[in-house]
């Protein structure tokens, strides 16, 4: 059983979760901020004009060396980490149609971890490869109905205000300007 760092409750929650991917974990994590609360069709468009260089993903977290694209902040087109992320938005929808949601989803939770770096094979270059864990939750969303605009009364203009009078200030007194 898979332990996921959020808690799934109720039956019209669909899970799913890529587990040891070879991508950035920090790609990863900026793409799962962009997409969270999304929907899914849109999270889907979103990473094929992305694959496809047309739209970058932009870097709110890690910007460190990333270059501005136009109409945006710092950004990249990740095409490695977008097709697995893909792959694994394309699972989630079709464990929500197996659970018999429907059309309408949103994802509600997705996150990106670090997972274990195995290190390379054999005594020169002790480098680490990337290896990353995807979680995924969509619910269906319901229209909220907004409730019908009341109107209002039209609302009275205020009356000009009168003129201050000031406290403590000199009285001129009639008797003395007599005198």
């Amino acid at each position: 059983m898979i332990k996921y760092a959020a808690k799934a409750n109720g039956e019209h929650i669909a899970k799913a979760c890529g587990r040891n991917l070879s991508i950035s974990t920090k790609h990863s994590v900026e793409i799962c901020s962009l997409l969270r609360g999304k929907k899914l069709s849109d999270a889907i468009r979103i990473l094929d004009e992305s694959i496809k260089m047309k739209r970058p993903i932009p870097h709110r977290r890690f910007t460190g060396d990333v270059g501005h694209k136009p109409g945006m902040g710092p950004g990249r087109y990740i095409v490695n980490a977008c097709t697995e992320i893909k792959i694994i938005l394309k699972s989630v929808q079709a464990n929500a149609s197996v659970k018999g949601l429907g059309k309408n989803l949103v994802i509600t939770h997705m996150c990106a971890h670090k997972a274990a770096t195995p290190m390379k094979y054999g005594r020169h270059r002790r480098r680490q490869s990337k290896r990353t864990h995807i979680e995924v939750f969509v619910a269906e969303s319901t229209p909220e109905k907004r409730p019908a605009k009341e109107e209002k009364a039209p609302v009275q203009k205020a009356q000009p205000k009168k003129a201050r009078v000031v406290k403590n200030a000199p009285v001129k007194k009639e008797e003395e300007k007599n005198d």
